[in-house]
């Protein structure tokens, strides 16, 4: 019996097992019960018609179970299978002796079943079920227990059920939910294996993009070899040498990558000096203020192309026009720097060349246009040899055309003088109320002509500053002449002074209504021989070199030229003179 109760209880702890299957240790017992009854003699049948019922009802449960085990979906209404079993127990025990009954123990098989059900009234079910067992004998049969050993047996037994009842119960419920919490458990590992698994191959595809674009970049940089490439971190360090790089400066990658510092291959006082050109405090951006004067543009989100002297690992130096620009994250914060640099050694000595053509030229040019101009003069005011008046015209325009001339002489002369660094400078006090009163009053004729509204506005708090006042005084007169010429007539022209802000500069604008320069050709707009298409497009006279003179003064002076412009608005120069006395040293 021990050995059928422990199958019963695994049977009924499988996991969803078949009413079939539940009632299978009780259906064997029964069968045991009912051969050990009519095979053994010593067990007498005492009452053949229930015992006769019992086996009836005991094979009804097994129909009903079967049945129940057909059905597609589980019924609430299986728990009568173990109830009809409790009644095929207590006709067997009322066949077999009664009270006295040798498989009264079996009661407990389908007490198992109801106290597994899942709710605390199966509890009760199961006690009410087995006191009915027990004292189904008295009921059936009208009589009364004859002892108190009976009463008691009717009594106590339902009770002591009932309490197995509740542990079996209480323990079903733990299995429950021990079972609920390893299937929760196994879907949460199972959920979290499946994230895991595809994780794992978005990493392994990320991988593999990331080796192909690796791979690309490499490539990319490794066919550069003409011009360098130099990657850094956000203090300098060198961490991507192509091998450009590596003809254009005689190093390694292996020598640099990690060692070696962007600062290396610069020159000490060009750091310095462009430190000092874009006037913030040293250490400002990082910790070394020369790579700060490197990257301070593209820091600021500026593209920058700017000339610098590399120096090679053998001493020698190398002009080079090096472009810088930020290298940024996935989240767009900035990484370090990129640096591409093109050897301009060929561009320099052309220019160098050029320049010296062109001051050999002009001046070779103003000696004999000088020689013109004077004999043109004496022929002019010659009193012996008076000339008609027709003379005197012919005389004036080739006097007018060689002014032209020795003016156009004298610009080519200065930007050649101004690009090699012989830019001469004579310094004195200026004061910038006079210089644009000067400029205006020298203009305003043009601009009577021109149908051009000239005027002024002068902040008289501006104070005096060291500089070249005649050179001064051309740069402004060549913005002024400018604006009038392509501002159409009704137009204006104004020119603002304002007094030294904190930074110590004197600011003046020349503003016109104009035509406007294209934002495409702003970054043009210094270079020399280049005229706007807004100029060419409107036949405005000129040969493009105004402007570039016009920076070079203020350069010179350690100021700042800059422009705005919307085409078909008008244009604005802003020029930024310091009033402290590094015009002279700038000079």
């Amino acid at each position: 019996m021990t050995l059928l109760f422990g199958s019963m209880a695994r049977l009924i702890s499988t996991d969803n097992p078949s009413p079939l299957l539940k009632h299978l240790p009780t259906t064997c017992a029964m069968v045991i019960a009912i051969l050990i009854s009519l095979l053994i003699p010593g067990v007498p049948i005492t009452r053949p018609v229930p015992f006769l019922v019992a086996i009836v009802i005991a094979a009804a449960s097994v129909v009903l179970a079967a049945w129940f085990t057909q059905q597609a979906e589980a019924s609430p209404w299986v728990i009568a299978v173990p109830l009809v079993a409790l009644l095929a127990i207590a006709f067997l025990r009322m066949g077999t002796g009664g009270a006295l009954s040798l498989f009264g123990v079996l009661i407990l098989l389908p007490v198992i079943w109801i106290a597994s059900e899942d709710g605390r009234r199966w509890i009760l079910v199961a006690g009410a079920g087995t006191a009915t067992a027990i004292m189904l004998p008295f009921l059936v049969l009208s009589e009364v227990p004859s002892s108190a050993v009976e009463w008691l047996r009717g009594v106590v037994a339902p009770f002591v059920y009932t309490a197995v009842a509740a542990i079996i119960n209480e323990m079903s419920r733990q299995r429950r939910v021990q079972f609920e919490s390893i299937r929760s458990l196994a879907e949460a590992r199972e959920a979290s294996l499946a994230k895991s698994e595809e994780q794992a191959d978005k990493l392994r595809v990320s991988d593999l993009e990331l080796r192909e674009a690796n791979q690309l970049t490499s490539s990319v940089l490794d066919s550069v070899t003409i011009q360098s490439i130099i990657g850094t971190n956000l203090v300098g360090l060198i961490d991507v040498w192509n091998p450009g790089a590596a003809s254009m400066l005689g190093r390694e990658a292996n020598d640099v990558i990690g060692r070696s510092s962007i600062l290396d291959f610069h020159l000490d006082d060009e750091l310095e000096n462009r430190s000092r050109e874009l006037n913030y405090p040293p250490g400002a951006t990082v910790l070394n203020p020369g790579f700060s004067a490197l990257v301070e543009s593209a820091r600021l989100g500026v593209p920058e192309i700017h000339d610098w002297t590399y120096r090679r690992h053998d001493g020698t130096e190398l002009p080079v026009e090096v472009a810088v620009s930020p290298r940024v994250d996935a989240t767009g914060s900035t990484t370090g720097y990129i640096f591409v640099a093109t050897d301009i050694t060929q561009s320099v000595e052309v220019s160098k060349l050029k320049d010296e053509f062109i001051a050999l030229v002009s001046h070779e040019l103003r000696t004999p246009l000088s020689s013109i101009l004077g004999y043109l003069e004496l022929m002019k005011d010659d009193e012996e040899a008076p000339l008609s008046e027709d003379q005197q015209l012919y005389l004036g325009v080739a006097e007018r055309n060689a002014h032209r001339l020795l003016g156009l002489v004298g610009d080519l002369l200065f930007t050649a003088q101004a690009d090699s660094g012989g830019f001469p400078l004579t310094v004195e006090k200026v004061v910038p109320e006079d210089l644009i009163s000067h400029s205006i009053d020298s203009a305003r004729p043009i601009a009577e002509r021109a149908g051009v509204r000239l005027a002024a506005e002068v902040d008289p708090q501006a104070l005096p500053f060291p500089g070249d006042r005649r050179r001064l005084g051309q740069a402004i007169d060549n913005l002024v002449s400018n604006a009038i010429k392509f501002t159409g007539r009704g137009g204006s022209v104004s020119v603002g002074l304002v007094a030294a802000g904190r930074d110590g500069h004197v600011e003046i604008t020349i503003a016109d209504t104009g035509m406007g320069i294209p934002a495409a050709e702003l970054d043009k707009l210094f270079t020399r021989f280049f005229r706007a298409t807004t100029a060419t497009a409107n036949a405005v006279p000129g040969i493009g070199l105004g402007l570039v003179i016009t920076k070079s003064i203020v350069r010179a002076h350690g100021g700042e030229l800059d422009v705005s412009s919307v085409e078909g608005e008008g244009t604005v120069f802003t020029l930024r003179l310091p009033q402290n006395a590094s015009a002279a040293a700038a000079g």
